[in-house]
């Protein structure tokens, strides 16, 4: 059974950054191991014979087929601009 060590879960908390108290450490710990112990049982299942699925569903994407249209006119698209001009939105500067 593998084993997550508080000292593992302190430096993956150092890489990540994170200032983890040493209770929190513990908690983690046992939770982490809680998880690991509970993937180590869904190995034991036979699963020679299922195949391999990305979904539990059959599920299949359904697009909607592109038609062209008019566009909105510039006067219509621009008219709640708070600044603008002749056919464009005025932005502010960003970069100086």
């Amino acid at each position: 059974m593998a084993k997550i060590t508080k000292k593992e879960v302190g430096h993956v908390a150092k890489l990540a950054r994170l200032e983890l108290s040493e209770e929190e450490q513990e908690v983690f710990t046992k939770q982490l191991n809680s998880i690991l112990t509970y993937v180590e049982k869904l190995n034991e299942l036979d699963t020679k014979d299922i195949e391999p699925t990305s979904h539990v569903l059959p599920i299949q994407n359904i697009f909607k087929e592109d038609k062209i249209k008019e566009s909105l006119p510039r006067e219509k698209a621009l008219s709640n601009a708070p600044d603008r001009t002749e056919e464009f939105y005025r932005v502010p500067k960003i970069i100086e």
